[in-house]
C-alpha cells in the first residue's frame, strides 16, 4: 500500500457520508492529520460523527465546513460532494489540490480491481461477480457504491485475489491513476443530470473507467454503446438481436452462448428478463478474463439471488401480481422492466425532477400499460407527455397510489411500482421506498 506523501500531512475529507469517513479513518491510519466536513447540521450526521471521535477525527458541520481550515495541504472528495459546489469551490480557490476517495482507496489497494459501472445493473453485476471469483476459489470482496466503501476495504487487499469495485461516474470524476485490471461497461442511458449540464457530461465522467488501461487489461463492454477507443483487450456481450459479429456473449432461445457455444441457461438461474441476462454475460466475462472455466462459474451464478427492490415479486391479491421496482431511479430501467413483461401493467411512476423528460417512454408505456398511476414532483410532467395515449391517475402519496392501481387492475394484470427517478422529494431512498410499497402490498392481502 502507498503512504501519503509527507508534503500530505494535512488532509480535509468533505462529506461524512460512508464514503467520507472510511477515507478519513484509512487516512487517519497512516498518521495523517484528518478533518472531516460537511455542511449538514451537526444533528443530520450524528451517528458518523461519534464513528469520526472514536477514531479521534474531528468533524466540522454546517456552515463552518465551508471553511478551508488552515494549511489543508489536500482535499478528498466524498462521491456525492459535486465539485462545482461552493464547499469545493472555496477549496479551489484557496489552491488546494483535489481528489476523491475512489482514487485514495486504489492507491493503496495491494491487489487488482474490477471495476464495474453503468447506468443500471451496476449492483447486480458487482455481486454476480464477487459470487463468481469466491464460488470459483479466487477471494473477493465487492465494495464501492455498493458498499461497503473502497476505503474500508484496501487494508485487507493483501488477503484477497481481487476486489470488486461497483463505482459510478460521480467517484471516477476526480480519479488520476485508478486502473482497473478488468473494466465493465454495462450500458448508459439519461440520468443525473440535475449533477450534469449535459448527457455528453454524464458519459465522459462515466467512460474514464477505461481511462488509464493497458494492453495488459481487460474492458468487457456492452456491445450496443458507441464507446470511444480502447488501449485494453475488449470482451463484448449483448442480450438484444441484431448480433454483430464482434458480440462474444449473445442471448438465443433463453441461452446464453459464447462466440456460438452455449454457457448459461437462464432458466438455471434465478434471474429474469434480458437486462439480467446481459448481467450475468459481464460476470461471466470478467471470468474468463480472469482465465475461469464455464464450468467453474456456473454453480455460483445459478446460486445467486438478486436483491430487493429489483422487479422483486412482494404479493398476489385477487390475481394481481405487485412488482417492486424502487431500484428503477432513471427511464432506462422502467424500458427494461416493462419490455420483460407480457401481462398488461398498471404502472406506479414518479418521483423527484432529475432534469430528464418521460416523453421517450410513451410509446412503450401505450402499448404496454393499462393504466399510470403517478406520484412525485415529476406527476405532473409524466401526466403531460404520457396522455392521451395512456389513461393516468395522480396520487398524493405512495399509499393512495397503491388503492388506485388496485382500482383499476384487473385479474392476471401485474402491478408495477417502476418509479423511473429519484425517491428523495418523499422518501428517505430507494429502500425506504421499496420497504413502504411492500408494505403497503402486504396489507391489501
Amino acid at each position: 500500500m502507498n503512504a501519503l506523501p509527507a508534503h500530505f500531512k494535512k488532509v480535509s475529507v468533505l462529506g461524512a457520508g460512508e464514503s467520507g469517513v472510511a477515507a478519513a479513518r484509512l487516512l487517519a491510519s497512516e498518521g495523517v492529520a484528518v478533518t472531516v466536513l460537511d455542511t449538514a447540521p451537526l444533528e443530520n450526521v450524528g451517528e458518523r460523527a461519534r464513528q469520526l471521535a472514536e477514531a479521534g477525527i474531528p468533524l466540522c458541520s454546517g456552515l463552518a465546513a465551508l471553511e478551508v481550515p488552515a494549511d489543508t495541504s489536500l482535499a478528498v472528495l466524498s462521491p456525492g460532494i459535486d465539485p462545482v459546489s461552493p464547499q469545493v469551490q472555496a477549496f479551489v480557490r484557496a489552491g488546494v489540490p483535489l481528489t476523491g476517495e475512489l482514487e485514495t482507496a486504489f492507491q493503496r489497494c495491494a491487489c487488482p480491481v474490477v471495476a464495474i459501472t453503468g447506468t443500471n445493473g451496476k449492483t447486480t453485476t458487482t455481486q454476480l461477480v464477487e459470487s463468481l471469483f469466491n464460488g470459483a476459489g479466487f477471494p473477493t470482496r465487492a465494495c464501492g457504491n455498493i458498499g461497503p466503501a473502497f476505503s474500508s476495504e484496501v487494508s485487507n487487499s493483501r488477503n484477497l485475489a481481487l476486489l470488486t469495485v461497483e463505482v459510478s461516474s460521480f467517484q471516477l470524476e476526480t480519479i488520476q491513476t485508478f486502473r482497473p485490471k478488468i473494466a465493465v461497461w454495462l450500458n448508459f442511458a439519461p440520468d443525473h443530470l440535475d449533477r450534469y449540464a449535459s448527457l455528453q457530461e454524464y458519459f465522459r465522467a462515466k467512460v474514464r473507467v477505461f481511462e488509464n488501461q493497458s494492453p495488459e487489461d481487460w474492458a468487457v463492454i456492452n456491445a450496443r454503446d458507441t464507446l470511444p477507443p480502447l488501449r485494453a483487450k475488449v470482451l463484448r456481450f449483448s442480450a438484444y438481436e441484431p448480433y454483430s459479429q464482434e458480440t462474444d456473449f449473445t442471448l438465443k432461445n433463453g441461452t446464453i452462448e459464447f462466440r456460438g457455444e452455449p454457457v448459461l441457461r437462464l432458466t438455471e438461474t434465478r434471474l429474469r428478463g434480458s437486462h439480467n441476462a446481459e448481467n450475468l454475460m459481464a460476470a461471466l466475462a470478467c471470468g474468463h478474463a480472469w482465465g475461469l472455466s464455464w464450468d467453474a462459474m456456473r454453480a455460483s451464478l445459478c446460486a445467486y439471488k438478486a436483491l430487493p427492490h429489483r422487479c422483486e415479486v412482494v404479493g398476489t391479491v385477487a390475481g394481481v401480481e405487485y412488482v417492486n421496482d424502487s431500484k428503477a431511479t432513471n427511464l432506462d430501467a422502467v424500458e427494461k422492466a416493462l419490455s420483460s413483461e407480457t401481462r398488461r401493467v398498471v404502472l406506479i411512476a414518479g418521483g423527484k425532477d432529475k432534469g430528464f423528460e418521460f416523453g421517450a417512454l410513451t410509446e412503450l408505456v401505450a402499448a404496454r400499460c393499462r393504466a399510470a398511476v403517478l406520484i412525485g414532483e415529476m406527476a405532473g410532467r409524466i401526466q403531460k407527455c404520457w396522455e392521451p395515449s395512456l389513461f393516468c391517475l395522480r396520487a398524493g402519496s405512495l399509499a393512495e397510489a397503491v388503492v388506485l392501481s388496485q382500482d383499476v387492475a384487473e385479474p392476471g394484470d401485474l402491478v408495477l411500482f417502476s418509479p423511473g427517478t429519484s425517491s428523495f422529494d418523499m422518501f428517505k431512498n430507494y429502500a425506504d421506498r421499496g420497504n413502504q410499497f411492500r408494505a403497503l402490498v402486504q396489507q391489501l392481502s
